[in-house]
């Protein structure tokens, strides 16, 4: 018997309010992201990182499934910088929804970049349009004792 379809995703404009969720969504979907890609150890909460990742530098909108945060994206015209889902609602069209209305939004060159080893972001990103333009060996952020391998994909109208 095949699941209901999931309601659809409501998106809007970050709010203050919404911070214990975001961190909640990221700190659960970092450590699986992680799991897939570097090391654990290498986790860093979101009270951490948010600013000196530039998390409020750009448009950070949240997803909600029945008026209840379940992803977050933030984006720029040219890239897109932060996507995470809670995983509760991994492969329910959260993170699709998210990158297609972040893709909405985007110029002519749209890019983002994943960890090596995190596959269900990397197909994610493929089954939009986009393409792997280059993998760059290098440290994660806030994690400098972590050697990772990032790979950086490209989406053109």
């Amino acid at each position: 018997m095949r699941a209901p379809p999931a309601p659809p995703l409501s998106i809007r404009p970050y709010q203050l309010s919404d911070w214990p969720r975001l961190c909640e969504i990221h700190d659960r979907a970092r450590i699986d992201e992680l799991r897939l890609s570097a090391d654990v150890a290498a986790f860093r909460s979101l009270p951490r990182t948010a600013h000196t990742e530039g998390l409020f530098r750009d448009r950070l909108d949240v997803g909600e499934l029945d008026g209840v945060v379940q992803g977050f994206v933030a984006y720029r015209r040219n890239s897109l910088n932060w996507l995470y889902v809670h995983p509760d609602c991994y492969r329910r069209g959260v993170g699709r929804a998210l990158l297609r209305h972040a893709i909405a939004f985007s110029g002519p060159v749209f890019s983002t970049q994943a960890l090596l080893g995190n596959e269900p972001a990397l197909e994610l990103y493929r089954s939009e349009g986009f393409v792997e333009v280059e993998r760059r060996a290098g440290r994660l952020a806030e994690s400098d004792e972590f050697p990772a391998m990032g790979v950086i994909l490209e989406r053109r109208r």
